[in-house]
Order: structure tokens, then C-alpha cells, then sequence
């Protein structure tokens, strides 16, 4: 195992303890207790996973997460004290790709880690090209096995979480897919009522589609119901 992980944390006992955590399961660890000195650290490249704390005196962790996902597309996981909808939701919105609220449990967090990771490492390693599995619809086009979407000619920077939602719309075509049944495929946990993550996402998703939320040409709401693609 060779992956690194960055954990940004202004709470030193917090970041040491992930950092025992992470190494105990032979992850390499780069640890910061400020913001700047973490965003260094990633222009340097090699880091597979971010680990940010949201509240940090120099620079809050939404902002690092903002500035991180301007070139990079590993996985991000936002460490938060708040437990409102909303801060979850800033995050999701600007690029996180999970969260957990403290105090939390470190093995959940290494589970959290492994998850992302995993999805990471196959979002990247392109499959066996034997079998096609590539979605076109209407100038967008999405390839399982490359891990690559277009829209009309263009590459789509899409995190893993984004790429697999939007495979899995393209999927079931004609469907309205719930919140629920989106989550629970690509997450692979349980869904919790009020949970806002798939929001978040399709939001995202949608902005980097260029899709206006009010009239969306590809991912469409489908009121009380969930989304779909037509």
C-alpha cells in the first residue's frame, strides 16, 4: 500500500490521532495543522486523499477544499463540528466527496478512507475494453471502463462520486431514481432520511454540465420523486 493522505486539522490531537490511525493501517501520512502549508504540500503532488477540517484560523477548510479542487480530483473528506444541513451541503457543493462530524470514531474514518479509496483506484485503472460499456445520449457521452465523459467533444472533469451517479442516470434512462436508491448504489450505505449528500452532488454535477438548475437538459428532477435522464 502506497496511497498518502493528507490530514488537515488545527486540533493537534485530532490530527495526531488520524495520523496513528491511518499509519497503523500502512497509509503514508502527511499532516498539517494550517491550511497553507497543506495546499503547498498538494501543489507537490502524489496525495490520494484529503482528510480537511472546516474550522481553521488561517484559511477554513471549505476554502482549502475550494483551492484543492481547482486541478485536483482525489477524493476529499470534510472533518466538521457543525452539525447543520447547510455546512454539509457547502461542501458536498464545492467538491467534498464525504463528511463525518465530530466527535467521530477514527475507525470509521479509516472505513471512510478505504471507501473513497476504492472507488478512486477504479475510477483511475481502466478496465478490460472487451466489453462495451459506454453511454451516449444526445452529445453526452460516458465510458465505464476509461472512466471518461463528454459533452459535446469536451472532457468532464468528474470526481468518482460524479462519474458514477451520472453512469448510474445513464443507466436507467427513462427511470425517475430516487435519492435513496442513488445513494445506496453508489455510496454502498444505507440511506438516511433528510439526507441532503445526493443533492449536493447533483448540484455540482449539474454546474459542471452547464445545466441550468430551473430547465436541465440531461439531469432532471423529478418532483417528490428523485431525478432522471431522459
Amino acid at each position: 500500500m502506497n496511497e498518502t493522505i493528507l490530514v488537515v486539522d488545527d486540533e493537534k490531537e485530532i490530527a495526531d490521532l488520524v495520523e496513528i490511525y491511518l499509519k497503523n493501517e500502512g497509509y503514508n501520512v502527511k499532516k498539517f495543522y494550517n491550511g497553507k502549508d497543506a495546499l503547498e504540500c498538494v501543489k507537490e503532488g502524489q496525495i490520494s486523499l484529503a482528510v480537511l477540517d472546516v474550522m481553521m484560523p488561517d484559511m477554513s477548510g471549505f476554502d482549502l477544499l475550494r483551492q484543492i479542487r481547482e486541478e485536483h480530483l482525489f477524493p476529499i473528506i470534510m472533518l466538521t463540528a457543525k452539525v447543520q444541513d447547510m455546512d454539509k451541503i457547502t461542501g458536498l457543493t464545492l467538491g467534498a466527496d464525504d463528511y463525518i462530524t465530530k466527535p467521530f470514531s477514527p475507525l470509521e474514518l479509516v472505513a471512510r478512507v478505504k471507501t473513497q479509496l476504492r472507488r478512486y483506484t477504479r475510477y483511475n485503472v481502466p478496465g478490460a475494453a472487451s466489453e462495451n460499456q459506454e453511454i451516449t445520449i444526445r452529445g453526452l457521452s460516458i465510458d465505464k471502463h476509461n472512466h471518461r465523459c463528454r459533452l459535446n467533444g469536451q472532457d468532464l472533469d468528474l470526481t468518482p462520486i460524479e462519474f458514477d451517479i451520472l453512469y448510474y442516470l445513464c443507466e436507467h434512462r427513462g427511470k425517475a431514481v430516487s435519492s435513496e436508491e442513488i445513494f445506496e448504489q453508489v455510496w454502498k450505505e444505507d440511506f438516511l432520511d433528510q439526507d441532503n449528500t445526493v443533492m449536493a452532488h447533483i448540484a455540482r454535477l449539474r454546474k459542471k454540465m452547464n445545466e441550468s438548475p430551473r430547465n436541465p437538459k440531461y439531469v432532471k428532477t423529478v418532483w417528490g420523486v428523485g431525478y432522471t435522464i431522459e
